[in-house]
């Protein structure tokens, strides 16, 4: 552990991890187990911090329950926070509350495992911190079961079978994480559109008001920051609603505003692209040809 030209104290090994807290060493120099009798309290932590392995952690209680009227719509039977390697973990992430499990992973722990693809795949290890997983009651339950069974195996004598187990069972919970994570955004629904409407109108606002000139196309992380969302979070909420990523929803939008100024304005294929936000013309084109299968001259065409 040492400090960084970045100014941020960075966890290179688990030992590393199990020091600050006054821990024995972990049993595994690869993946190590926080359990209640041993909780991690990360008001502990230092204020910024990075972490060079995975980290999954439960909580009994959760900040950010979300609110929308005057309805509640997540549960209260706490949750689980997620982090990737090398993600800045900082005030946000840090409430005082305990969390009665912590997962800590290496990354190479995973080699050579079809996991170690996998979980990369995974968008709730960017998520914010206020974009936790509530569960319901049974889901605790089911979570809770699994890390026990992670417990157990490594405490247990280490075998040839020992690292496929662990890794069964860390594909198990993060396949139920997935699950539940979809779950919770059917039961934000009603918000999450909401949220759809404001990102629409941010992009509308974006074109109309040429902001697109300035800054050209519209990023995933200047939305998701405007709607103070995490990038990944923000895509995986649209996956849900619409079928379609936030880069996906954009060049939808982009594309619709590109007919809409190809069918009724008499400005030339190059001002088009640059009023939208393009360097290039010729990527302008090939982008409007990818989804319509039409370039943007045969499109204006079938308007004279």
């Amino acid at each position: 552990m040492k400090n960084e030209e970045d100014g941020f104290l960075r966890f290179k090994s688990l030992s590393d991890a199990h020091r600050i807290f006054g821990l024995p060493q972990p049993k595994h120099p690869l993946i190590s187990l926080l359990h209640p009798d041993t909780p991690l309290r990360t008001d502990d932590l230092p204020s910024a911090h990075v972490l060079s392995f995975y980290k999954i952690a439960y909580k009994p209680r959760l900040s950010g329950k979300l609110k929308y009227g005057q309805h509640y719509y997540d549960f209260g039977e706490g949750g689980l926070l997620f982090a990737a390697p090398n993600q800045i973990i900082g005030n946000h992430d840090n409430d005082g509350i305990c969390s009665e499990y912590t997962l800590l992973i290496h990354p190479d722990f995973l080699l050579n495992y079809p996991l170690a693809r996998k979980v990369k795949q995974y968008g709730f290890f960017s998520y914010s911190a206020n974009e936790a997983l509530h569960l319901s009651d049974e889901e605790k339950t089911t979570i809770l079961s699994i890390f026990s069974m992670i417990e157990n195996e490594l405490d247990s004598r280490i075998d040839d079978f020992s690292q496929d187990v662990v890794i069964s069972q860390i594909d198990l919970l993060l396949n139920y994480a997935n699950r539940f994570y979809k779950r919770q955004f059917i039961t934000r629904k009603a918000v999450n559109n909401d949220l759809l409407v404001q990102l629409d109108e941010l992009l509308d606002n974006y074109f109309d008001k040429e902001t697109s000139i300035k800054l050209g196309l519209p990023t995933v992380h200047y939305l998701a920051d405007r709607l103070a969302l995490s990038p990944s979070y923000l895509s995986d909420m649209l996956r849900s609603l619409t079928g379609q990523n936030a880069q996906q929803h954009i060049h939808y939008k982009l594309i619709e505003k590109a007919k809409e100024k190809l069918s009724v304005s008499s400005l030339s294929i190059s001002e088009v692209a640059y009023g939208l936000g393009f360097e290039h013309p010729q990527s302008f084109s090939k982008l409007f040809k990818t989804k319509t299968n039409l370039t943007p001259m045969e499109f204006r065409q079938q308007f004279n």
